[in-house]
């Protein structure tokens, strides 16, 4: 049975919200309905594991309903945001949470601005479906806050192009197919006019990544060493050496996406949101404390402003304008937020944040949630842009403040120093 909704741009709001509610009828299991219905989130996470979701999920990206403004032909509906808002209210009680966010929010927004229609359609339905998993190959062991530094090569061999570097910070390699990646392809122009972009498919020889782990335990990030990998020409995405305007999308996409609640992407790296914390000071008698409740007071206001920015962010990517310098506005605030957010429930805890789970010995998992929580956003204002870096985006782009000064800016790559 064909998944995809009968919705297109005709369809109106109302009849929208209609016909998915007819299709979660027809396609979501009958159990995760029944847990939603009774018990919200924590019900649904009982009933339903992360692979049974997986295994699920390309129905729900065959259905259009993952990214309802794209267009069909794309994997999505080709519907305006007025309608894939009223679409969105009707899925949220679900928690149908949308997979592949590198995909869909790092590699989307290049193909779509700068990508040729040979490219949208080989890899853009099958990030909506899940089942090509991406990752971000640009942050290098020199050339991290500075990124157009970047020493990994690209070397054309008849129709292909020959890669060997290091790339490191790479969230999910380990669980990836493909990678966006920027390499140099002229080392005798300014660093920024020699970066072409690619598409590199991970599992060929030549491609080795490793795990490294978190002060928390996790395996998120990689280390990619690349010695002669392989692309093709057209997975070239943009012109040889305009690679640095293409990334800007990515770029501004990766900002907006860990930006918080709205954004469309991550909603929180590491911690439980301002309601857990709220629970937590009732059930430890700390709601009525002044200080307490100033400091909830504070997130929650917080928390609300980010989720109406985001909320103005997202709308304009669905009406179709690209992300911009104003989405380092929201990472700088949304980091520094979640990171304060994490603090404050581990102080709540007192004393107990010290103790572990007395029917767990292994460290860092035997710790309190929040405890955990509060180590792991510790990287909240690092990764996806470090906050210096975004705070200068903003001074320049959006204040319009004189740009630092770089002795090297207008050098050939070759002659610039490097660690």
């Amino acid at each position: 049975m064909n998944a995809t909704v009968p919705i297109d741009a005709a369809t109106g709001a109302d009849d929208a919200a209609a016909i998915t509610r007819g299709w979660i009828e027809d396609h979501v299991p009958v159990v995760w309905r029944r847990a939603a219905h009774d018990g919200g989130v924590d019900a649904i996470r009982r009933v339903r594991t992360r692979a049974d979701y997986e295994r699920w999920y390309p129905k729900f990206g065959d259905s259009g309903l993952v990214v309802p403004t794209w267009p069909p032909e794309y994997g999505g509906l080709g519907v305006d945001a007025t309608v894939a808002h009223a679409i969105d209210r009707v899925l949220a009680p679900y928690h149908l949470g949308r997979l592949n966010p590198l995909g869909l929010n790092l590699c989307a927004p290049a193909l779509f601005a700068h990508g040729t229609d040979a490219q949208r359609r080989r890899f853009l339905p099958p990030i909506v479906r899940n089942t090509e998993r991406w990752c971000q190959l640009f942050s290098e062991p020199g050339a991290g806050s500075d990124l157009a530094s970047l020493a990994t090569r690209a070397e054309r061999d008849g129709d292909e192009w020959v890669v060997t570097g290091q790339k490191v910070w790479t969230t999910w390699a380990h669980h990836s197919d493909f990678a966006v990646l920027l390499a140099r392809t002229d080392p005798d122009v300014p660093k920024r006019r020699g970066i072409t972009y690619f598409l590199l498919d991970l599992h060929q020889p030549g491609v080795e990544v490793r795990p490294l782990r978190h002060l928390t335990g996790e395996i998120d990030f990689n280390e990619v060493f690349l010695d002669r990998a392989r692309v093709p020409g057209d997975q070239r995405v943009g012109a040889v050496g305009d690679g640095w305007r293409v990334a800007n999308a990515t770029l501004s996409s990766e900002r907006q996406m860990v930006a918080g609640a709205g954004s469309g992407g991550v909603d929180r790296i590491g911690g439980s949101g301002v309601d857990h914390s709220i629970d937590l000071a009732r059930h430890r008698g700390l709601a009525e404390a002044p200080v307490v409740r100033q400091r909830l007071a504070t997130v929650v206001a917080e928390e609300r402003i980010r989720a109406w920015t985001n909320a103005r962010a997202r709308a304009g990517r669905a009406a179709g304008r690209a992300p911009g310098p104003e989405s380092s506005v929201g990472k700088v605030h949304s980091a520094e937020l979640n990171q304060r957010l994490q603090v404050l429930a581990t102080d709540l805890l007192g004393p107990d944040a010290a103790a572990r789970d007395a029917g767990r010995a292994d460290y860092p998992t035997a710790l309190a949630r929040e405890v955990h929580g509060m180590l792991r956003s510790r990287a909240n204002t690092i990764e996806g842009g470090t906050s210096e870096v975004n705070r200068t985006i903003i001074g320049e782009r959006v204040l319009g403040l004189p740009r630092d000064p770089d002795p090297w800016r207008d050098a050939p790559w070759r002659e610039v120093p490097r660690s």
